[in-house]
């Protein structure tokens, strides 16, 4: 691609570029197209390195958008990798690394330009940057195939078609990219798209038909989770001499205008893109199929194939037939997911995966509470609630949000108290050397809502996290004495807050107000009622306990009673008399066995004396309130939601993707 190029700023002087960008049309089989797509380089993965490419691309590409409609040089380029695509998976077949490299370099350049194009104008004028014909200048010939449809396609093509190689790697991660970046004009609207020409093409036959080995393709890339190939496999050897890229043809090929793109980018040090990017494809595979997931519904309620496919595949050990009526389904290997799952929880994305799975694929929610080693998937959720102060609000949304439907299944709830974890090093308040998957699941949510109160003050936040702890309340079993003690030191720091809240209000109620003070009384009225609706939640999650399980929680009522005066107040109070009835009974039958018992007990002694009680008191004893149960259901128009915190995602975490934030519509730059 002309002579070599060792700065980026150096692309706006290369020749070669400046003839495909120039007046002049090029033939279609010109030597030219054959000089232009011989250079080597690996894509930047980094956002930085992308930035200075971008930079260097932009000016060159506004001349084009200047010059094409006369030339119509950028249709002949995408011509030139559609003519080579046919040929992709026998080029694969044969090892024809030239054919893959040349075929690959290609569509970078489309994706580069297509990059400034979507962010220069609408999709009306980017449909026109393909119909520009060389043969009729400055006008289009409708005649001929829809040349960005036909793009689309085979981009769609590609990527089911060609397998998984080091010589492929690079084009099926290039292949997932575009089609990122030609659907990427969401980010430029705050509303949801709904039927743009992208859109379109994907929800016609041609895409819809290969729907199913689409998603699978890219799950199969996210289970795979393979590392970016050296240079060596997919980039031919250099001569000794140093002369770059040459191999036998008579044509002759530049040794590389874009050389200066070898691992890691033109601003990095060798290698230090690999460390932080070591599964391009993988992660990339995601973001696209979590946009394609969360595409809204067609016209007339048209369902979106992709959301389909996503929500009703099966396991490949599943021998049922498949519904007729289920559309785009496919069977994948669940074992292989579920690991890959476990494995990446720490990236936004593949917990957002996760929860779509779990909420929409009743095969896959199924699968994973049949799993004997959920410690695997739990952990790891709990480990991003933990650190909630370094995670974004969304990420601890899902987490969350995946932990409640978790426990809207009894075994599970049941089942997390017999695993057994040992020395949990990322818990730092203690030293847990032993403890359930339970009583960590119960601590760290527990610790949620206090950091929440704190900090945040997200109702939302502590609706979800009540819930969750609600759903497993009556199947706690064997609590760890810090998981009981931390449960009453929660009602504590509610009992605080709640006579804090209702000194205020009495107070302001005795003072002086002024014209401009009504607001005054409803803040404390609307702070109060929150909180007791948080206590009375409280109240009914460890009523709840005590009433299905009290014999295998003693810890729970010694720390119950450890802190009895803490209940006194809520006694006579209007919310809280019938749910108190209970924990009064408790209190009281278990505090008149210990002064039976004698004074000056030890621990041990008193432990001793919980255990013989709770098999003594009668069932009958305590009142039966309904059961604890809360079920995730997703907002109506879930879309205002997701799609915005999809792109996100891929704006901050796309690989060797650099949006300007200046033209961002979809969502704020905080919220990013």
């Amino acid at each position: 691609m002309g002579a070599n190029t060792s700065q980026v700023s150096d692309l706006c002087e290369n020749q070669s570029l400046r003839t495909l960008i120039g007046t002049e049309s090029i033939s279609e089989n010109d030597p030219f197209w054959n000089q232009l797509i011989s250079f080597t380089f690996i894509s930047p993965t980094s956002s930085g390195d992308s930035k200075l490419l971008e930079e260097a691309v932009i000016p060159l590409a506004k001349i084009l958008i200047e010059n094409n409609p006369r030339t119509g040089n950028f249709g002949a380029l995408v011509r030139i990798f559609l003519g080579r695509t046919k040929e992709l998976k026998i080029s694969t077949e044969c090892q024809d690394q030239l054919f893959i490299w040349q075929a690959h370099n290609a569509l970078f350049m489309i994706r580069c330009l297509l990059k400034v194009f979507i962010s220069e104008m609408p999709e009306e004028e980017l449909h026109l940057q393909f119909s520009y014909q060389e043969r009729a200048p400055g006008s289009c010939d409708t005649g001929r195939e829809d040349l960005l449809e036909e793009l689309m396609c085979n981009l769609v093509h590609l990527v089911v078609e060609v397998p998984l190689l080091d010589i492929t790697y690079s084009i099926l991660f290039e292949a997932v990219t575009t089609m990122l970046v030609l659907l990427s004009y969401q980010l430029f609207h705050k509303e949801m798209l709904r039927d743009g020409l992208i859109y379109q093409y994907l929800m016609k036959e041609r895409c819809v038909s290969l729907t199913s080995r689409l998603v699978k393709t890219l799950l199969y890339n996210f289970i795979r989770q393979e590392k970016c190939p050296p240079p060596a496999t997919h980039i031919f050897d250099q001569q000794s001499d140093g002369g770059g890229l040459l191999y036998g043809l008579a044509s002759g090929v530049a040794s590389g205008l874009w050389s200066v793109f070898t691992l890691g980018g033109a601003s990095s040090k060798p290698g230090l893109e690999q460390e932080q990017n070591p599964l391009p494809l993988s992660n990339q595979s995601l973001l696209l199929l979590l946009v394609l997931a969360n595409l809204t519904d067609g016209p007339n309620d048209c369902p979106n194939p992709y959301r389909q496919a996503v929500t009703c595949f099966k396991n490949t050990q599943d021998t049922s037939s498949i519904p007729t009526e289920q559309h785009h389904t496919f069977q994948i290997n669940f074992n292989s997911l579920y690991t890959a799952l476990c494995e990446q929880q720490r990236s936004d994305q593949a917990t957002l995966l996760l929860y779509t799975l779990l909420h929409q694929n009743t095969n896959m929610r199924n699968y994973m509470l049949s799993r004997t080693d959920m410690e695997n998937l739990v952990v790891p959720i709990l480990e991003i609630l933990y650190h909630v102060e370094d995670r974004n609000s969304h990420h601890v949304y899902m987490a969350l949000i995946i932990l409640l439907i978790l426990t809207e299944d009894d075994t599970f709830n049941r089942s997390i108290h017999e695993v057994v974890l040992k020395n949990i090093k990322w818990y730092s308040e203690r030293q847990l050397t032993e403890i359930s998957l339970g009583s960590l699941l119960i601590l760290v949510v527990i610790r949620t809502i206090q950091y929440n109160m704190t900090r945040t003050r997200d109702k939302y936040l502590h609706t979800n996290c009540l819930a969750a702890l609600a759903n497993m309340s009556a199947q706690f079993r064997c609590l760890h004495q810090y998981a009981a003690q931390r449960i009453i030191s929660l009602f504590a720091l509610l009992s605080k807050k709640h006579n804090k809240v209702l000194e205020q209000a009495t107070q302001s109620l005795r003072g002086p107000r002024g014209a401009d003070d009504s607001s005054v009384l409803p803040d404390y009225a609307q702070d109060l009622n929150v909180i007791e609706e948080v206590i009375r939640m409280m109240l009914e999650i460890i009523n709840s306990c005590l009433s299905n399980s009290l014999h295998h929680n003693p810890n729970l009522v010694y720390a119950l009673l450890y802190k009895r005066e803490l209940f006194e107040q809520f006694r006579t109070h209007p919310s809280f008399q019938d749910i108190m009835q209970n924990l009064d009974t408790v209190i009281g039958f278990f505090s008149q066995r210990l002064e039976a018992a004698g004074s000056d007990l030890s621990v041990e002694r008193v432990q001793e004396v919980i255990m013989k009680g709770a098999q003594a008191l009668p069932n009958d004893r305590l009142k039966k309130f309904p059961e604890l149960k809360f079920k995730y259901v997703e907002e109506d128009q879930p879309e205002d939601f997701f799609i915005p915190y999809v792109w996100s995602l891929v704006f901050n975490s796309g690989v060797g993707l650099h949006w300007s934030t200046t033209n961002i519509q979809l969502f704020s730059m905080d919220s990013a």
